[in-house]
């Protein structure tokens, strides 16, 4: 497993942001089975810098706490099959073998408004947002109703297997 981090601000968290994110990846590349090795990028970033990228990228206007760019596209979420018959090359990194599965962005300025907003420690909403985004890697979504609530129960089940709850 291949967790690339990159942080482009001068906000900190007051614990060891690398070691939340890699263990969160791991977990829910357990969690839905991914029966590859792993490769994710993440960028830490700052409001002002996410506020582009998501205007550049979605066409949003505004701030965010979080965004996935994930590589592919399932075809019922988490659904591993379609790399059996796809070109390698697409999918899996050719020096190390790994799943390639995209881009994460969080904004470390949302992660203490957040964490304050809700109650909970920096480390549980950096977490929640990592989870998050690995299930939006996986092809989860939550545009309906149905969906949201099927992300959420995931995210605190990866969440509780890491004993990160909220305080």
């Amino acid at each position: 497993m291949t967790v690339n981090i990159e942080t482009e601000t001068e906000n900190t968290l007051d614990f060891d942001s690398a070691s939340v994110i890699r263990a969160v990846v791991e977990a829910a590349a357990d969690y839905v089975k991914c029966p590859y090795e792993i490769q994710v990028n993440v960028l830490l970033t700052d409001d002002e810098a996410i506020h582009e990228i998501n205007r550049e990228q979605r066409g949003i206007d505004r701030a965010t706490d979080v965004l996935s760019f994930p590589l592919a596209q399932y075809d019922p979420p988490a659904d591993f099959s379609m790399f059996d018959d796809c070109e390698t090359e697409d999918y899996f990194d050719p020096d190390s073998g790994e799943l390639m599965l995209g881009d994460i962005v969080i904004s470390l300025d949302h992660v203490k408004e957040q964490a304050s907003a809700y109650g909970h420690s920096q480390k549980r909403e950096l977490a929640f947002l990592t989870a998050h985004s690995m299930l939006h890697l996986f092809g989860y979504d939550h545009m309906e109703e149905d969906e949201r609530l099927v992300m959420e129960e995931k995210q605190e089940e990866i969440l509780q297997q890491l004993g990160i709850v909220r305080d």
